[in-house]
């Protein structure tokens, strides 16, 4: 395992992912359209084409443009989507460049993307990702099926890690989910995969926004070093060119006051708005946590 992943590692994962399969709760909107419940749950309806109106139909499948334009009632007419759509997003700040244990945080991220990008795959499903990029708008892969979906998104995941300790850009997590929030659709499965350093009032009600259309999940990614605070002696901090010394024992008090507010933040967004949690740290296995939070029914 090396300190920075690359595609082959990340292509290798998928045999751990074989056999995976996301049993998850879906809001009611992903479950009924136009009146009937779907019988592929979660999949929703897909605009198909235009016809004329017929005695019978819903009056509120009309389309009125067309109807309109060509001077007598027209009517939408819909196919069941098969296809769910799983978006990842990935808040690769370079504060992530951190790890006390078996691995940095970034790694961890993209370790645990790897494992959902499979299991989507196997699955049949599409694949979506918007990436964190610091200061700058992030990117937005669109949701694609088959091994093509998994490949690119894990791809862009590697060249968009962290290269270099960073400061934590502020802001980032907040716009990734602004720019997720137009393109879901119903039934989409969102995975956010962060260390919610930047998890403040705004950002919290983006998030509680995602999970209200689709079916959200938090992967939060720790550090033991994080929640322990630094041992007894001086230590020095920072980031390259920013660096300072900063003693255990007298440091240790605010330490832990600052990660119990973000512990308790995250657990009260959790349990007001049913939005699962998993804490997912670098000293710790994939294969033993990730496999039962994805396949548990909710």
């Amino acid at each position: 395992m090396g300190l920075l992943p690359d595609l082959d590692e990340l292509v290798a994962l998928r045999g751990a992912a074989h056999g995976l399969d996301m049993h998850l709760r879906h809001p009611a909107a992903a479950q009924l359209q136009g009146g009937h419940r779907s019988a592929h749950r979660g999949r929703g309806l897909e605009f198909d084409e235009v016809r004329a109106y017929a005695q019978g139909d819903d009056a509120r499948t009309i389309d009125w443009r067309v109807t309109a334009r060509r001077g007598r009632p027209h009517t939408k007419l819909f196919r069941e989507e098969r296809e769910r759509v799983v978006w990842l997003l990935a808040d690769l700040h370079p504060g992530l460049y951190f790890g006390s244990r078996q691995q940095l945080k970034s790694a961890l991220l993209l370790r645990a993307a790897a494992w959902l990008a499979w299991v989507t795959s196997s699955a049949g499903d599409r694949l979506g990702a918007v990436l964190t990029q610091g200061a700058a708008m992030p990117q937005l892969l669109p949701p694609r099926s088959r091994d093509i979906g998994a490949l690119s998104v894990l791809q862009a995941l590697v060249q968009g890690q962290p290269q270099a300790p960073g400061a934590p850009a502020t802001g980032g997590l907040g716009v990734a989910l602004s720019t997720l929030r137009p393109l879901l659709r119903s039934g989409s499965t969102v995975f956010v995969l962060s260390d919610f350093s930047d998890l403040d009032a705004a950002t919290e009600t983006a998030l509680v926004t995602i999970a209200l259309r689709a079916e959200c999940r938090l992967l939060w990614l720790t550090d033991a070093l994080e929640q322990d605070g630094l041992p007894n002696g001086t230590f020095r901090v920072g980031v390259p060119g920013q660096t300072w010394a900063l003693d255990g024992a007298t440091s240790r008090a605010a330490w832990a006051a600052t990660w119990a507010q973000r512990e308790r933040r995250i657990a009260d967004l959790s349990r007001s708005h049913r939005v699962p949690v998993l804490r997912v740290d670098t000293g710790g296995d994939l294969a033993q946590t990730l496999p039962r939070f994805i396949s548990e029914s909710r």
